[in-house]
């Protein structure tokens, strides 16, 4: 593909024999012109090596500017690209490469940036940061990558993608990666982009071809068992349970960690370091289960992941193909599987629309099943298990003499029970999830169901009935279902409006032609002057403080 032999070098080290198809029609493009390019594609098809390794071809090891720079969602996944293309450039002699993102010291990334920097992976806010401290000079840039643009602007950094592009050479090119294609991304291509070259690989927001997707319906009491359910009829289950937020993900690991699997959680709440610890036993298989956010599990680049598991739906049926993404990658075959209530069954026909593929229903497995797949994998295990020989002769003569009281069988049934029994007694009399689970009656999520809403992930539509946290201002917004608001696009436009991402926000209401949104309250007077001119689709919003009733409880009007 025209590659210098000290980069095929990297790249034969790291395995790579062929190209994948979204590498096969990006690498050349890149290589033989400076046009703009678009690619649309799900994860897990080498998006990274696409652009990394052509841009690496190209950078200049003798001119000190930073010649390229890489934009991301997430700390995660700027680590991750980060490390990718040091690896592909191990023997390129000079090259730096350096990650700057949020969550991390600044300092340290300042010292880094001093050294030198031929191409900068970052995340947007840390970014825009570090250009107005003048400590990363974007002027001689000469190609932008944009990657994962649609996740991005879905966390609203439009206004730092703004900021940092206008800053950028107008002459560069720009290469924008993206999964889905919304029309802010598209704006986003109209705007900084030349004439730019659209590279589809497989159809936009399907599904890859090697991910079986299945559905379990239940009781929305009976979540958390099906889940249990599903890890203990997967012993080898190696994947990653999504919720909503940030309190369910902390509420389902401590659950999973209760009773006895190696799991964790990824979220928001964790400094660098835990993360970073928390995704490095995930890594190398010290956790079976890793409990996340869609946030927190941008970047997780894991090939061998089983199994994904949406433990609630996502609130944008767009964000199920990232999910899912996670797992079928890098050729291997996967597993998607949705536990939903009997309200969701419409979302689960949503979805089978944007992806293409049919959802399998299959019915939550029953304590027997489950006995039985434990049992079998359990002599499966006794079966292929090595012995080695020399290590154990020397202690076979007191075993024999011990168990010597003991038949065969009896031997046999001794060493299932001991690792048998707590399955035996678990699911001695466990009843049927799949009872009644078609029912619209005891079928409805409870406020409780959703363990809170926490600060940037209260995105669902809240029934408005629960009386709101006394530190929390509630406000009136005139825009509604009908004009296609979602909690993320409030939650954006708070982000947008006020250009503040830490204000800290409540319940979201939305209505057909109206919604409510709550803050903290020492935002308040911030988010009535933001918002004095701002629009939504063209349409003019108009937010106002919620009236509150004689009793202090604030009601479903404005005031």
């Amino acid at each position: 593909m025209g590659f210098s032999p000290n980069l095929l070098k990297g790249i034969e080290e790291l395995g790579f024999t062929e190209p994948t198809p979204i590498q096969q029609q990006v690498i050349p493009i890149v290589l033989e012109s400076e046009k703009d390019i678009v690619g649309l594609a799900q994860t897990g098809t080498g998006k990274t090596a696409a652009f990394g390794l052509p841009i690496i071809e190209q950078i200049d090891v003798n001119n000190p500017d930073v010649q390229a720079l890489v934009i991301t969602p997430t700390r995660e996944l700027c680590i991750q690209i980060a490390n990718d293309l040091s690896d592909f450039s191990k023997h390129i002699n000079g090259l730096r490469v350096v990650p700057v993102y949020g969550g991390a010291s600044i300092e340290t990334q300042l010292r880094a940036l001093k050294k030198g920097a031929h191409i900068i992976a970052a995340t947007p806010g840390r970014m825009l940061d570090l250009m107005k401290r003048r400590a990363a000079k974007v002027n001689n840039i000469r190609t932008v990558v944009l990657d994962e643009a649609d996740e991005m602007l879905n966390m609203g950094f439009r206004e730092e993608l703004d900021s940092i592009l206008s800053e950028t050479p107008v002459d560069k090119r720009t290469l924008l990666f993206s999964a889905t294609m919304p029309k802010e991304v598209a704006r986003i291509a109209k705007n900084y982009m030349h004439d730019p070259q659209e590279i589809t690989v497989g159809k936009q927001n399907a599904g890859a071809d090697n991910v079986k997707h299945i559905y379990y319906l239940v009781h929305a009491r009976d979540r958390y068992l099906a889940l249990k359910r599903i890890a203990d009829v997967n012993p080898d289950i190696y994947g990653i349970v999504f919720c909503r937020t940030r309190m369910e993900t902390k509420d389902v690991a401590e659950k999973l960690i209760k009773d006895g699997y190696s799991a964790d959680a990824l979220h928001g709440d964790l400094s660098q370091a835990q993360r970073d610890y928390v995704m490095s036993r995930f890594r190398n298989g010290a956790l079976q289960m890793l409990v996340a956010t869609d946030v927190a599990a941008r970047g997780i680049d894991v090939n061998n992941i089983t199994h994904v598991i949406n433990y609630n739906l996502p609130e944008q049926v767009e964000s199920y193909t990232h999910r899912s993404g996670r797992t079928g990658r890098a050729g291997k075959s996967g597993v998607s599987i949705a536990i939903i209530n009997y309200r969701e069954k419409s979302r689960i026909l949503q979805i089978q629309k944007m992806i293409g593929k049919t959802f399998e229903k299959r019915p939550v497995p029953t304590g027997d099943e489950i006995c039985k797949k434990q049992l079998f994998n359990l002599i499966d295990r006794m079966e292929n298990v090595e012995v080695d020989e020399n290590q154990i002769e020397p202690f076979m003569d007191a075993v024999n003499k011990k168990l010597s009281w003991l038949s065969k069988e009896d031997i046999i049934k001794h060493f299932v029970s001991l690792e048998f029994n707590r399955f035996l007694e678990y699911y001695k009399n466990a009843p049927d999830l799949n009872k009644n689970a078609e029912s619209k009656r005891d079928n409805r999520e409870g406020r409780k169901g959703d363990f809170g809403r926490d600060r940037r992930e209260r995105g669902s539509e809240s029934s408005g009935r629960r009386r709101s946290s006394d530190n929390f201002a509630r406000f009136f917004i005139n825009i509604g279902k009908k004009s296609g608001i979602v909690p993320k696009n409030i939650i954006g436009m708070i982000n947008d409006y006020t250009h503040d991402r830490d204000i800290r926000v409540g319940d979201i209401d939305i209505k057909d032609s109206f919604s409510f949104f709550e803050v903290d309250k020492k935002s308040a007077g911030k988010i009535l002057k933001a918002f004095k001119n701002a629009k939504f689709k063209g349409q003019r919003v108009n937010v106002e403080v919620a009236e509150e009733d004689k009793s202090g409880r604030k009601k479903g009007k404005r005031r």
